[in-house]
């Protein structure tokens, strides 16, 4: 292989820079070179180089080329334009797409343009409009190709997958191969293979092929390089590839890598090869554009009647010229040198020579071993080998090795040597004839270092040979004479013209043959020459002979030499004439023991006296090959049976299944054999058809199902009876559920009866409106389908209609599990205020599960574990809410929440945890180190400098240690005081309490419960009261109904006196404010912590800021999820079991405004209502009628406005007027 530059030309721009060549193809015709090169579309004449238009209508740069039949072009670029250009270079039609164009291919067939962006792939008409809508791919197409065929495509994506896809456009096949873009696919143009082979490269600095099925052929091929293009020849044996080492590599179709063809400065974007020629264009990232020429020379060696050639540029192929046997050598590499000797055979590697040797002695025996492998890169000219040595011919030089490497002699002459050849002699003592350039011809025997000169001729040396008797020297020069020369006398003693080769016959010394200009000539003696074309010659006398059935005549003339071909011939001419003993005795001469055997059966038959001439002359027609012949005489004899198996053995089907029908009507066990042969051919289509036309259905559902044929196997479900075929088809229903086509799958359930296997499918889909029409037929199926959408409702944030389902199908505890498994979740990902919508839904799916009509002294063991979930569940969606608020504070670099309400938040998680097990999540550094900063910035030194004390006795992040400690000392320098906005006043006794105490959401003085807005968490203007005995709740609610001015005064102020007394008796608030704040916290935390601290259950680390002198915070979160301790039986809004709230009468309830009261209902008996009224007129406060929280009126209007839901439950809300 030479590769030759033909032409070269560099791309630059106005100012001299460089365009990168991107693409470049050839038109379909070969005559013209298209490439892009920056914006513009260059047109060369591909036979000299000549720039014949320079075209110019793209906006930006061009970089995806492909030629059209009638040998127009298309071209696409960065301007996400695609312009379509006929023959004459005239742009004659624009397609546009939304991202810039990446490739561009055209159907074969059709002429359909594919073209493909960053994100999608269109099919264009190259004369009409859009064929098919663009389709979106999940990642950047590099590169496209068609098959020969034009049925399929490739492409090849950025993130490493091929999709091969129908012509259509739907997705077969998608072949992963990891994540390196896939730079280029190119399909197989050889017609010789069972499948289309896609080669296919990526930046792993792989080549591979791929069948169409997504089979990988062979290995992965290891390049060295990122590669850009690759190009097959038009013959698909070869390929070209080109990349980042700046080379255009040849390799075989097969995968082996023969030469380098070229090397370019900068990267190799695009190389393609000539329609049908040799010549190869390559585009580099400089700017340059070459064309190459390659030769493929031709490596043989011939030595007697033993013949060796290369074949494939990796095979050596034997022939030996008598028998016309063959051996093939598959070397796996590229061949570059061959020579053969009597029983040896060299190939020359590009890194090794290998020696092979005859396996026998036998003249005819074909079978070379290996004997012995040089793993040496050595280089030369010429091979020859010898019984014992190979000799190379590197320019005036020949080197003889031996088998092992070793280098035994070298000789040097004066000029080029031109020919080589070995004239025999002793093992390890053969002659060569050496012919140089200046005509110089020498023998050397090899164990001699001394040339022997022979003849001086004119001219340089083509071709030598010496005769037997090794007095005459034939010669071949460069004006292609043939000369003959006296070894004696050098004289010169005739000469012929055009000759290339010449050579003595290997028995008579005066026999010369030389050919050239395809004729064979040959000289015996004195005598004229003798002028033969090549192709060869037939013995016209025993043709004629044999045209008269003169065959005894025929074989006489045969026996004066005629060749192998002939003999066959004559023997099978005589067969058909049943001339037994003539055709007996040509395939004893050509030793075709087959026939031989063929004869000697017919013979003794006719011994035994049967004459069936019909039966003798079609066993002769089927062994020559004349199987229609055949199967008619045996048809005429009445042995059907073996002319249908003629047919049945040749895979001619349609033969063997016209003569059954002819014969007795029966061809199943005719096609049966003939699935079963297609099945063993891996042809399994056309298999799968001939089991459909026997009525084999199930045999034709395994072979397509599998495959994913689900066409062929619907076309089988809307064949077969649903009755008879019950199997087949749940069968086919299998496949095409495991394929993926559901609705060809419904369309099976549907035919065969099936409800439950087609209500389980539209399930596993989520179609639920299908799955719903079957439950309105047919009830009783009902019960399937609840629980899995009570799922799809959970898992979609519909929480309450999934519990609809979940009581439906029977299974509420399916709820409460899904709750708890996405709280749980949350607080893993620290999501909390997903953690606190989920606890709540969760706190009413508890409730949900008690008797609505039950009261709390009612309830069963069950029931009360369940009610205190539900305030358990309830709490820890408060604390949680406000904790969400705390985390992203603390994470986050900035936060849209208050200072002040991020103070109250806080200080509401700090008295939670400070009374229960920190819940799983929850961070008491956290909640302390936000409550120091922002006390601090409010002026709330002191409880600053509480928070501050807490952390230095807990496990803080490490990068957090100076500022707390900077933060402890630097407090000290402020006033031992809080500001009095941060202190909380009482709304029931219009106490002060301090901005931190034990107990922070009930009042130090009445015990009162604090009623915190669920948005800042500030104290509202809102109080609770009770009922007076004997007024329930459907009264009181009617009372407070009333206009006040309809209502009589008196009867209800009684309960407020009351109320009042009690309060007064739990001491004075007057007192508190003289105590020191400081220590009233400490004092209470301190009581508080000793109660509670034998209620705690203990886990790993402490219970965390509580009793015990835990130093550490209760970081990590418990297993369970739900804190043991934090179970309680008790209304979470009660202070205490002490305080009772103000009781009101009828009087009073009817006194008061509807709209300064708001109720908290349950729908179950078990929890008691909730009464409470706002205080202060002058700050409105808004109540969510879903969860019952409170709010600000102002932030809840904000909330709702802005997101249009309650910001503690979720509830969709809206805001009238």
């Amino acid at each position: 292989m030479r590769p030759f530059l033909v032409w070269t030309d560099k791309v630059q721009d106005a100012v001299g820079t460089p365009q990168p060549i991107y693409d470049l193809v050839y038109s379909l015709d070969g005559a013209h070179l298209i490439a892009g090169a920056g914006a513009e579309v260059l047109v060369y004449d591909a036979t000299d180089g000549e720039l014949l238009k320079a075209l110019k209508a793209h906006k930006d740069t061009v970089t995806s080329l492909c030629p059209l039949k009638g040998n127009g072009f298309a071209s696409g670029g960065a301007d996400k334009q695609v312009i379509i250009w006929n023959a004459k270079w005239e742009g004659v039609l624009k397609y546009s797409h939304g991202d810039s164009i990446q490739s561009l291919s055209q159907n074969p067939v059709t002429g359909l343009v594919l073209s493909c962006t960053c994100s999608d792939f269109g099919l264009w008409a190259p004369d009409v409009k859009l064929s098919t809508r663009p389709r979106l791919v999940p990642s950047r197409i590099l590169c496209s190709s068609w098959t020969p065929d034009g049925q399929h495509f490739a492409l090849g994506l950025y993130n490493g997958n091929v999709s091969i896809r129908s012509r259509t456009g739907e997705e077969k096949v998608r072949i992963e191969r990891g994540s390196s873009p896939v730079w280029s696919v190119a399909w197989s143009p050889a017609t010789d293979l069972e499948s289309d082979v896609l080669a296919v490269t990526d930046w792993s600095q792989k080549l591979s092929f791929f069948q169409l099925s997504g089979r990988q052929v062979g290995k992965d091929r290891i390049l060295g390089f990122d590669p850009c293009a690759v190009s097959y020849f038009s013959t698909g044996e070869y390929l070209i590839l080109g990349g980042s080492d700046r080379k255009v590599h040849l390799w075989t179709q097969d995968g082996i890598k023969i030469a380098p063809i070229c090397e370019r400065d900068g990267w190799i974007w695009s190389c393609k090869v000539r329609p049908k020629q040799n010549f190869i264009a390559v585009g580099s990232n400089d700017g340059t554009i070459s064309m190459y020429q390659i030769i493929f020379n031709t490596v043989h060696g011939l030595y007697n009647d033993r013949y060796a050639f290369r074949q494939n540029m990796t095979d050596v192929v034997i022939q030996h010229l008598t028998t016309d046997q063959r051996a093939r050598i598959k070397c796996r590499d590229y061949v570059k040198k061959i020579s053969i000797y009597k029983d040896r055979l060299a190939v020359q590697l590009p890194d090794r020579i290998i020696i092979y040797e005859l396996f026998h002695d036998d003249a005819g025996d074909m079978h070379y071993r290996i004997k012995e492998k040089l793993q040496k890169n050595l280089d030369c000219n010429l091979l020859v080998v010898t019984s014992q040595h190979i000799i190379l011919c590197l320019e005036r030089k020949l080197q003889m090795f031996s088998f092992l490497g070793e280098m035994e002699r070298e000789w040097s002459l004066d000029t080029l040597i031109r020919y080589i050849k070995v004239i025999g002699g002793p093992r390890g003592r053969e002659g060569l004839l050496v012919g140089l350039k200046d005509g110089q011809v020498f023998k050397i025997f090899i164990d001699s270092p001394f040339p022997i000169p022979l003849i001086q001729h004119q001219t340089a040396i083509r071709c030598l040979d010496l005769n037997v008797s090794r007095t005459k020297l034939a010669v071949v020069d460069e004006q292609n004479t043939c000369l003959v020369y006296s070894v004696k006398s050098k004289d010169l003693l005739f000469q012929e013209p055009n000759a290339n080769s010449v050579a003595w016959n290997t028995e008579m010394d005066d026999m010369l043959c030389f050919s050239g200009n395809g004729v064979l000539n040959v000289k015996v003696g004195s005598f004229p020459v003798h002028q033969q074309k090549v192709s060869g010659f037939v013995s016209t006398s025993m043709d004629r002979y044999m045209e008269k059935a003169d065959f005894a005549a025929a074989y006489q003339v045969a026996c004066l030499g005629v060749p192998e071909a002939d003999w066959r011939r004559l023997a099978l001419d005589a067969m058909e004439h049943l001339q037994l003993d003539i055709a007996k005795e040509a395939f004893i001469r050509i030793r075709d023991f087959r026939f031989l055997e063929v004869i000697r059966t017919i013979e003794k038959v006719k011994v035994e006296g049967r004459k069936d001439n019909d039966l003798f002359l079609a066993q002769v027609s089927a062994f020559a090959g004349k199987y229609h012949e055949a199967a008619r005489l045996f048809k005429r004899a009445g042995h059907i049976q073996r002319a249908i198996e003629i047919f049945t053995e040749l895979n001619l089907w349609e033969f063997a299944t016209q003569l059954a029908e002819e014969s007795d009507g029966k061809t199943e066990d005719i096609l049966k054999r003939k699935a079963q042969m297609q099945e063993d051919r891996k042809d399994l289509l056309a298999a799968a058809a001939t089991y459909e036309q026997v009525g084999e259905y199930m045999q034709a559902i395994e072979i397509l199902g599998p495959a994913g044929w689900l066409d062929r196997l619907i076309e089988i479900v809307r064949k077969v009876n649903a009755k008879t075929s019950a199997k087949e088809l749940a069968k086919c229903a299998m496949y095409f559920r495991k394929h993926g086509n559901h609705a060809f799958a419904a369309e099976t359930y549907q035919k065969l009866g099936d409800v439950t296997s087609l209500l389980q499918l539209h399930i596993e889909l989520q179609q639920w409106d299908e799955a719903f029409k079957i439950g309105e037929i047919n009830p009783e199926f009902n019960e399937q389908i609840y629980l899995p959408y009570g799922h799809w409702l959970a898992m979609h944030d519909r929480f309450e209609e999934a519990q609809q389902y979940y009581i439906k199908a029977g299974r509420p505890d399916e709820a409460i599990r899904v709750l708890k498994r996405l709280a749980e979740n949350a607080i893993i990902q620290q999501r909390f205020d997903d953690a606190a919508f989920y606890f709540w839904i969760l706190s009413k799916e508890h409730l949900e599960t008690i008797p609505a009509d039950l009261t709390e002294a009612q309830l069963s063991t069950p029931h009360r574990r369940a009610l205190a979930d539900f305030y358990t569940s309830a709490e820890l969606a408060q604390v949680y809410h406000a904790y969400h608020h705390i985390f992203r504070f603390i994470e986050d670099p900035f936060t849209f929440t208050l200072p002040d309400s991020l103070l109250n938040m806080s200080k509401f998680v700090y008295a939670y945890t400070a009374t229960h097990r920190a819940p799983q999540g929850i961070s008491k550094v956290y909640t302390l180190y936000t409550m120091a900063k922002m006390a601090r910035n409010l002026g709330g030194f002191k409880l600053s400098r509480f928070a501050l004390e807490r952390l230095l006795t807990m496990r803080v992040p490490p990068r957090w240690h100076d500022a707390i400690d900077l933060a402890t000392i630097t407090v000290r320098s402020k006033p031992v005081s809080d500001a009095e906005d941060l202190c909380v006043v009482c709304y029931q006794c219009s106490s002060v309490n301090p901005p931190l105490h034990a107990r922070d959401a009930v009042c130090s003085n009445c015990g009162d419960r604090f009623v915190l807005s669920m948005y800042s968490f500030h104290s509202l203007p809102v109080v609770q009261f009770g009922l007076e005995p004997g007024i329930s709740d459907a009264e009181a609610q009617k009372l407070i109904a009333l206009d006040p001015l309809e209502a009589s005064g008196g009867g209800g102020m009684g309960g407020v006196g009351g109320s009042t007394g009690s309060i007064s008796g739990r001491g004075s608030h007057g007192n508190m404010r003289d105590m020191d704040d400081t220590e009233v916290i400490a004092r209470q935390l301190a009581d508080l912590e000793r109660t509670t601290s034998t209620k705690r259950v203990s886990g790993p680390g402490g219970g965390g800021g509580g009793g015990g002198g835990s130093t550490v915070d209760d970081d990590i979160p418990d297993e369970s999820g739900v804190p043991s301790d934090a179970i309680r039986t008790s209304d979470p809004t009660s202070a205490s079991a002490a305080y009772k709230p103000v009781e009101y009468g009828r009087k009073k309830l009817a006194s008061m405004d509807k709209h300064d009261v708001f109720v908290r209902k349950w729908s179950r008996r078990c929890v008691p209502t909730l009464y409470y009224r706002r205080v202060a007129s002058d700050a409105k406060v808004a109540m969510c009628p879903s969860c019952s929280s409170f709010f600000l009126e102002e932030e809840w209007v904000s909330e709702v406005l802005s997101h249009g839901r309650c910001p503690f439950c979720r509830a969709k809300m809206s805001i009238d007027g």
